[in-house]
């Protein structure tokens, strides 16, 4: 069994932590999944909530964004620090951020592979699947209020 590290989650903005951000997504979505890199930087980033989670010796191992109509996205965890909860710490700074904000309620589109993950945490599929950088993908809701 795998021990979970200590987690701090943190909202932080695109301009103060823009070089944290890029280096996690790049390695997780551009290496690892090869999606293409101006796919993934869209141009939408400045206007976006970011949060950075972070692990026991204060490295950021994960991010995250949502803009500001409540699309969620761009959930990234460093591969060695998968399965230790904190795409869960993540999302429910996220859930939180968005109910003090009052969004009727958060959407994104889901890899299907984490389709489990994001059930898990109350969200729901909607529509047919979809394929986006060349990965199927489901739209997900989760209603706030």
């Amino acid at each position: 069994m795998q021990v979970k590290p200590s987690i701090r989650v943190e909202q932080i903005s695109w301009q103060t932590s823009e070089i944290e951000i890029r280096r996690i997504r790049t390695w997780v979505f551009v290496e690892e999944q090869q999606v293409p890199l101006e796919l993934d930087f869209d141009g939408l980033d400045p206007d976006c909530i970011h949060w950075l989670a972070y692990d026991d010796e204060n490295r950021p191992v994960g991010t995250a964004r949502l803009l500001p109509d409540g699309h969620f996205g761009r959930m990234a965890v460093l591969k060695p620090n998968r399965k230790c909860g904190i795409g869960d710490a993540i999302m429910r700074a996220v859930i939180k951020t968005a109910a003090v904000e009052q969004l009727p309620e958060l959407f994104l589109h889901a890899q299907l592979t984490a389709l489990p993950f994001y059930s898990g945490l109350g969200f729901v599929s909607y529509g047919e699947e979809f394929m986006d950088a060349d990965m199927p993908h489901i739209a997900m809701k989760l209603v706030l209020i």
